[in-house]
């Protein structure tokens, strides 16, 4: 009986290890085997920066995901509403609109978006797939709509500069992406509304027993969600100096991704800001590591999906845990 459980401890830790903190540690593997096949080029600032760049959209449309995922639902639109809101911003400025007005109504349009999935799936009681899945396929076509089916480009010097600008060598988005992801920590952590979504994400009825408005609290969620997408949207259209009606498509799947990696950092093994963070550093770093080694997109495509299904299994594994 000794031998058995001395023999079976140490496997036992090494599960609770991979299982508590196997996404930090996945992390740390990623950079130090690319470090190791690219040593002269992987860790320089300047790949650094680039990482940073790359994945400064993504961390904030992951923020957004992370808001609705925490209440226990999920948002298919996040991607679809952040180009929507770069091309409603584009189309403005190309007739004329100027700057600071076209960005607003941009926003306007992501938080009507958030607005309209949290009154389905609030107040109608559609599921959260069902509800997010039309208004994707919906904002899709007035994207394509806006856009004319095409990319629009020639927006002006300034606008672009929110994207492309620098401070002390670091892109602007960065430093964007950095303080909204400070501030739906703060919102989530600190906040009564952020300790509601938690509630609410734990258990819907105890929530509602306990005097929570769950139905606002939820529209709350959503509409967030909506905002932060839009901005993200319009930062990727300055980014890139165009806009088309598919440009954010694939964040969607990213930011999915990225929460659920997030949801294995902490014991609890819910959705978390500062988890999502560490997966957003996962696929920026996998992304950027595959690139410089020349792998080909479609194997990389291969990888994510790969990376999504283990994320989905150790979160499940901690759920059961608890």
């Amino acid at each position: 009986m000794t031998r058995t459980f001395t023999v079976a401890a140490p496997a036992r830790s090494v599960g609770r290890l991979l299982l508590h903190g196997g996404t930090v540690v996945a992390l740390v593997a990623l950079i130090v085997f690319f470090f190791a096949m690219r040593p002269d080029v992987f860790l320089t600032f300047v790949n650094v920066k680039n990482i940073l760049f790359q994945v400064s959209i993504l961390a904030i449309i992951a923020g957004a995901q992370t808001v609705v995922m925490v209440v226990g639902d999920f948002d298919l639109s996040v991607g679809a509403t952040s180009s929507l809101a770069g091309a409603v911003a584009a189309s403005l400025m190309l007739t004329g609109v100027p700057i600071v007005p076209a960005i607003l109504v941009a926003l306007g349009v992501g938080l009507l978006v958030g607005l309209v999935n949290g009154l389905l799936i609030a107040y109608v009681n559609l599921s959260a797939f069902v509800a997010t899945l039309a208004t994707m396929t919906s904002v899709i076509g007035v994207a394509y709509l806006v856009t004319a089916g095409t990319t629009l480009f020639d927006l002006p010097a300034e606008f672009n500069n929110l994207g492309q600008g620098r401070l002390f060598n670091i892109p602007l988005p960065v430093y964007i992406a950095i303080v909204i992801s400070i501030i739906l920590w703060a919102a989530l952590r600190f906040t009564t509304v952020g300790r509601q979504w938690h509630a609410i994400g734990g258990s819907v009825e105890v929530s509602r027993l306990s005097g929570v408005n769950v139905r606002r609290a939820r529209l709350l969620a959503f509409t967030i969600a909506g905002l932060v997408s839009a901005i993200g949207g319009i930062l990727l259209a300055a980014r890139l100096g165009s806009a088309s009606a598919v440009q954010g498509g694939d964040n969607m799947m990213f930011s999915v991704a990225a929460v659920f990696l997030g949801m294995t950092v902490i014991k609890s093994g819910v959705a978390n800001l500062g988890g999502t963070m560490v997966g957003v550093a996962i696929i920026g770093v996998m992304s950027n590591g595959l690139n410089i080694l020349g792998v080909n997109a479609y194997v990389q495509q291969v990888v994510t999906g790969l990376i999504i299904i283990a994320a989905v299994t150790l979160s499940s594994l901690k759920t059961r845990e608890r």
